[in-house]
């Protein structure tokens, strides 16, 4: 079996299909698994596997939710529906011509070590097993598949008429109608939906949480807000400052922006938001505040339709609804495998969140918990990944890969969650992308304190573009974001102080152009 024989990937949503594009780029030839007939992951809307509802809104803009290949075109919504995406990617899919040899309707059962590489077994949706070797394996299967159900007493007594259920399987308000709803767990998915059965005839929506978060609002001043929080001057600033000095900027802007959550009536974990952790929505505590919806913290019990808190408090419900995460799910691996991997429900041993020096040709898209949009990050891994095994870059040494294994390790049991910023940063620079600052004049504050939009890695490097300078412009000026290309006072300033504390000399090269270009 050659080097460039056939690769597996495992998955047909977005990581699937844009680990699936470089490959064929890099001269692969990949071969796309996926259970449904159709691909897209969980934007196949009303798809029995999929978790986006009908008339659910994306949770990052146009301009992040989009490969660097494919921008939306003029006119598309700022937060698209979860049917245009699902739309966008199958496009995306047969203009990339990676559906030719696709398995769909095929569900990957089994992947075990070959003499020459990877045998993959699977079952077609006819019910014949099959099994192939393959030189190399993707896993792109998708970190939120398998709900987490909490170990709650008496939970499974529930006698409420709307039964208990998780946000994953949430198909609209339509059968909460009249029903008091209590929401346990405060993430994206659970405010959104807490907040649709407020506003859209739920009589009564408790939210309970062992942790209530900071809320930003998705729009700050009508700007998203991945464009304001997201950006390579915050990636650089969180490798040169304190932790304490990162949490107390970070809580300023949400404080100044979106307000406090005892402003609203609202509970508040910790004041370091990252303690206390952050999740957005646009309307959660403006109905808080309107006694709309009422937190609560944990549950110690169920009885009945009877629900009681830790803090010996209760409420009657009709419904319970788990907004409770998901396990990280890979049954299909072998168990030596698994073993390789010390694979559990919240982790696994990877350098750089994609591959392991015991298993050579086996590597991982889009399996790690993240804030902030996704699919520039897995873009950006994606074509990391295709690199190295195509030889355009260098893989990483086995010390090299054995000490980020280490570093991972090392983070076992504390929070897994990684910030998009930071990972857009770590696999550009591996994958040789990053735009060198001074080498584009003009767009020094687009590059730092814009958008992280696919467009500016396509600048430099493998699969530069001549039209990604112009792309970034747009990207950064959308939604009046940045509306000149100097930076402002205050922003020199912050980036002064920066190149200082960092001793950065591009950063000084970049404010000495902009304070002559300005004087």
């Amino acid at each position: 079996m050659t080097d460039r024989a056939g690769v597996a990937v495992v998955g047909g949503g977005p990581a699937g299909l844009i680990a699936a594009r470089y490959l064929a780029t890099e001269g692969f030839h990949p071969v796309v698994f996926d259970a449904a007939l159709r691909v897209g992951g969980h934007w196949r809307v009303g798809d029995p596997d999929s978790s986006v509802w009908p008339g659910m809104r994306t949770n990052t803009s146009r301009i992040t939710t989009a490969f660097s290949d494919r921008p939306h075109p003029a006119g598309t919504a700022a937060y698209p529906t979860g049917d245009a995406i699902g739309a966008y990617l199958q496009q995306f899919a047969a203009d990339a011509g990676i559906l030719r040899d696709a398995r769909l309707g095929c569900r990957v059962e089994s992947i075990s070590r070959h003499a020459d590489g990877w045998l993959v077994g699977w079952r077609d949706d006819q019910g014949t097993v099959h099994t192939a070797p393959f030189a190399r394996v993707i896993v792109a299967s998708g970190r939120y598949r398998r709900p987490s159900i909490p170990t709650v007493p008496g939970l499974s007594t529930f006698t409420g008429p709307g039964g208990t259920s998780h946000v994953a399987s949430y198909r609209g308000p339509a059968p909460f109608q009249g029903q008091r709803v209590l929401v346990a767990g405060h993430s994206i998915s659970a405010v959104e939906i807490a907040s649709e059965l407020a506003l859209k005839g739920a009589s009564r929506v408790i939210v309970a949480s062992r942790r209530h978060r900071y809320v930003l609002q998705k729009l700050l001043a009508g700007v998203p807000i991945e464009h304001r929080v997201y950006t390579r001057y915050a990636a650089l600033a969180a490798q040169a400052y304190p932790a304490d000095v990162l949490a107390a900027t970070f809580r300023e802007l949400i404080v100044r922006t979106s307000g406090h959550p005892h402003q609203f009536g609202a509970p508040c974990h910790a004041e370091d938001p990252y303690e206390a952790g952050f999740t957005q929505n646009q309307y959660y505590l403006p109905l808080v505040a309107e006694g709309r919806i009422h937190p609560r913290p944990w549950i110690a019990g169920v009885d009945g339709h009877r629900v009681t808190f830790t803090d010996g408090t209760h409420e009657d419900v009709d419904a319970i609804m788990l907004g409770t995460g998901y396990t990280l799910d890979l049954p299909f691996l072998a168990p030596d495998i698994r073993a390789t991997l010390d694979l559990d429900a919240s982790h696994i041993d990877l350098h750089a969140l994609s591959i392991h020096p015991d298993l050579p040709g086996l590597a991982f898209v889009g399996m790690f918990e993240q804030s902030g949009p996704y699919f520039t990050p897995m873009e950006l891994q994606a074509r990391w990944i295709a690199y190295c095994w195509s030889g355009r870059i260098p893989t990483p040494t086995d010390a090299e890969m054995r000490d980020g294994i280490a570093g991972y390790r090392a983070a076992r049991g504390g929070p897994q969650v990684q910030r998009m910023h930071l990972v857009c940063d770590r696999f550009a620079r591996a994958a040789g992308v990053e735009p060198t600052l001074t080498r584009w004049p003009g767009l020094e504050r687009a590059l730092l304190f814009g958008v992280q939009s696919p467009a500016r890695f396509r600048m430099e490097g493998p699969d530069a573009r001549a039209d990604a300078p112009e792309q970034l412009r747009s990207d950064v000026a959308a939604f009046g974001a940045l509306d000149a290309p100097n930076l402002s006072d205050a922003e020199l300033s912050q980036l002064g102080a920066l190149a200082r504390v960092s001793q950065d000399e591009a950063l000084h090269a970049v404010v000495r152009h902009q304070t002559r270009h300005q004087a």
